[in-house]
């Protein structure tokens, strides 16, 4: 296969690679008016040992049920330690899939039940707590429909590699560096080209600390990418251009010009693969890291300065055999902030990284478990740091 093809019919697996990236199989539940209806998704049990080295979280923080970065406590007095297990990684999706005109024409539903807050009991709310019933309330992931070339809808941004994922027990897994966004969009495909316009969103830090989330974009965030493979090597190069904004309805009112650039990818080394990416720019903010790092900071005229980041990660995935695998990831971001603006002190975050090894066992099939060793690391522009350490263990069913 010439290097021509080879890139063509990468490109002709993107659309396929939305539905394998989220849910390994489907099964077919009938044929309805010449349209395919399937049915797929897992059931996931995450059970988990955490460290805290410098201070605790709450049962109610999402960083108890995954790794976000910009969680890992610092600079506290104490140890923590801590057991959770939860479900709420469990999803399901819908699929349709027909003809008109003589090209195909799907569409893409799926849940879950991560990062969907529980009420406090001292509210009487109906979403229950951790003490009886362990309730959350369904989320949108992916909400899309395919005809020919063009993809509408809600789904993983054309800025985001699914294919360079690692495996992990948690969550994401390669959470410091990878770009990780799904959000509503139009992408254009024609052969190893993608094009896309993707609603944007704003995080910005003012005088006060923090994330200030500003809706007050004029423009779509535009993304172009390139699918290239040859031989073993596969290869995903993305450019993404965003206008960052902030208005307060006083004395800020600004604009300024984020980009990035991303080059991913997955190598085959016979049955074994190494995953890896760089992610770098000015204004990623919420693309990379889930967002560890605002796209922008308030300089004290009220003016709008990108803040500039780098992202970096591998994953080696082994095959021991027809049961047992293992993978090992280091992922890692360093920013750099203007720590002479307003509220970008030292207590804002410089940089995090995570390093974690894992065994999965395929016991019968579709039915896995693992367990996972995980080590992080956050580091702030004063100089303190605090550290995890966590010991996940998970069982999953896919159907």
């Amino acid at each position: 296969m010439t290097l021509f093809k080879q890139t063509i019919f990468q490109a002709g697996l993107a659309s396929a690679a939305l539905l394998t990236a989220v849910s390994a199989q489907s099964a077919t539940i009938g044929t309805f008016n010449n349209t395919t209806v399937k049915i797929g998704g897992y059931v996931k049990l995450d059970a988990m040992f955490t460290d805290f080295g410098d201070g605790a979280l709450s049962g109610g923080s999402f960083g108890r049920d995954f790794y976000v970065p910009s969680l890992t406590p610092v600079g506290g007095t104490s140890e923590n330690t801590v057991f959770d297990m939860h479900a709420r990684q469990t999803r399901v999706h819908l699929a349709t899939d027909s003809k008109v005109g003589g090209k195909k024409l799907k569409s893409y539903i799926e849940i879950d039940f991560m990062v969907t807050t529980k009420n406090n009991p001292s509210t009487n709310g109906i979403t229950a707590d951790e003490r009886i019933s362990n309730s959350y309330a369904p989320r949108l992931r992916h909400a899309f429909i395919e005809y020919d070339k063009w993809l509408f809808g809600q789904t993983w941004s054309t800025f985001q590699n699914v294919a360079s994922l690692p495996e992990t027990v948690d969550f994401i897994g390669n959470t410091d560096a990878g770009i990780f966004v799904r959000q509503p969009q139009v992408r254009y495909t024609n052969g190893p080209w993608q094009f896309s316009i993707e609603n944007p969103e704003t995080t910005v830090t003012a005088g006060g600390g923090g994330t200030l989330i500003a809706d007050d974009n004029e423009l779509p965030d535009f993304v172009a990418r390139y699918n290239l493979k040859h031989n073993d090597l596969s290869l995903a190069l993305a450019g993404l251009v965003r206008q960052l904004t902030y208005n307060d309805g006083g004395n800020i009112d600004d604009s300024t010009v984020g980009w990035g650039i991303s080059v991913t990818g997955k190598y085959m080394l016979g049955k074994d693969d190494i995953r890896f990416g760089l992610n770098t720019g000015g204004g990623l903010g919420r693309y990379i890291g889930l967002n560890v790092a605002n796209g922008a900071a308030v300089d004290s005229s009220g003016n709008l300065e990108a803040i500039d980041s780098l992202g970096l990660f591998a994953s080696y995935r082994h095959i021991w055999n027809q049961k047992y695998r293992s993978n090992f990831t280091y992922s890692m971001i360093d920013i750099d902030n203007n720590t002479s603006l307003p509220g970008v002190g030292g207590g804002t975050t410089q940089g995090t990284w995570s390093a974690r090894a894992n065994l999965m066992f395929d016991w019968v099939k579709n039915l896995t478990l693992g367990g996972e060793l995980a080590l992080a690391n956050r580091e702030l522009e004063s100089g303190v740091n605090g550290d995890m350490t966590r010991l996940q263990f998970m069982a999953m069913y896919k159907f």
